[in-house]
């Protein structure tokens, strides 16, 4: 190749590379705000994790207290169990 050639090709590679720049900073142009939008919703979906969370906890208390009134309904459905049949053979006697 003679250097002209050699100029040609690089002036012709410049010209190429410049519009590649140019393309390239239309496109970050336009990925920039969509990355901002997903860092601010990445942002908002941590808080909803947070909240989440607190509420996940709340609820495993809330569901302890419950298995723990259970446990007390059944014992008064036994204490109330073993009432009744104390009281009935004095009703039946009453009855006769």
């Amino acid at each position: 190749m003679d250097i002209e050639t050699v100029e040609e090709v690089k002036r012709h590679f410049n010209v190429v590379a410049e519009g590649l720049r140019a393309d390239i900073r239309v496109v970050i142009e336009g990925v920039s705000p969509n990355t901002d939008r997903l860092e601010r919703v990445e942002v908002r979906l941590d808080r909803v994790e947070g909240r989440l969370t607190g509420v996940e906890g709340r609820l495993t208390g809330v569901e302890g207290r419950l298995t723990g009134v259970e446990r007390r309904l059944t014992g008064v459905e036994s204490e109330i169990g073993a009432v009744k049949s104390m009281i009935r053979p004095r009703i039946a006697r009453s009855d006769a």
